[in-house]
């Protein structure tokens, strides 16, 4: 009977050890998703928002909201409309294993650098 109340005892000793390692490795962090319907969807035909306009207010929320670099970028995809929304399915890049908040900016600025319309390149 002696023996197991030590057993017991250990394994309680051993159960605070690795409760408290995980309490002092990182603060307890919450995602805040509600500013997601602050967020304006975004098309290149849009012209009421540009494009780094739309870039600018994906990060200022993820800092607010605590959002990883993987939020970040299915939150913003979940923003796109119409050419910019089709852009995006038919890119590979952008569906890779790993590609990144900065991936997503830069596949989304090289192909929207050109100042003319999709019409034009339609034309």
């Amino acid at each position: 009977m002696q023996a197991e109340v030590l057993e017991t005892k250990a394994e309680i000793q051993r159960l605070r050890d690795s409760i408290s390692t995980i309490s002092v490795g990182a603060p307890d962090v919450h995602k805040d998703l509600s500013i997601v319907n602050l967020l304006p969807k975004w098309s290149r035909s849009d012209s009421s928002i540009t494009l780094e306009k739309f870039l600018s207010s994906i990060e200022s929320a993820a800092k607010i909201g605590h959002w990883s670099d993987s939020d970040t970028r299915e939150i913003a995809v979940l923003k796109l409309t119409d050419s910019a929304k089709l852009f995006y399915q038919g890119c590979t890049e952008l569906h890779a294993e790993g590609t990144t908040w900065q991936c997503f900016k830069n596949a989304f600025r090289r192909r929207y650098e050109d100042v003319h319309t999709d019409q034009y390149h339609f034309t």
